[in-house]
This record gives C-alpha cells, sequence and structure tokens, in this order.
C-alpha cells in the first residue's frame, strides 16, 4: 500500500544519475537537485513533497528505466 499525499513521486536515489531532466520537464517545478550524493557518486533528484499533478512527464523524461515512479490518486 503506498503510504503519504497523492499524487507524489518516488526517486530511487542510488539509480538517479543526476542528469536533472527530471528537473527541468517538470512543470509544476515540484523536483529539485540536492547536494545529497547516492553510491554512485552523482547529486541526486529529489521531490520537495507538494505541488505534484501526478502527470508523469518527469517519468517519461528520465532516461534511467525505474529510477521514478509516480504515485496518483
Amino acid at each position: 500500500m503506498v503510504e503519504g499525499k497523492l499524487p507524489r513521486v518516488e526517486i530511487e536515489r542510488d539509480q538517479c544519475k543526476g542528469c536533472e531532466l527530471c528537473v527541468r520537464e517538470c512543470p509544476k517545478k515540484c523536483l529539485i537537485m540536492t547536494d545529497e550524493i547516492n553510491q554512485l557518486g552523482y547529486t541526486i533528484a529529489k521531490y520537495t513533497g507538494e505541488n505534484c499533478t501526478g502527470c508523469a512527464i518527469c517519468f517519461y523524461a528520465c532516461p534511467e528505466p525505474g529510477t521514478i515512479t509516480v504515485y496518483k490518486k
């Protein structure tokens, strides 16, 4: 079961390559780049926790399959 506010985005931190495509394509600007570094040495994208409409543009923009999951109502 998915917990938390819906819709929302989850990003697998250790699969993110820091390309910023999801951040640039998000129409609501609810994704940001952080200073956090994953196990591969990349800075990662993160969901801010608000404004997601569930459009999944970030999912389709991401070149790494399985990195972004969009949970909708």
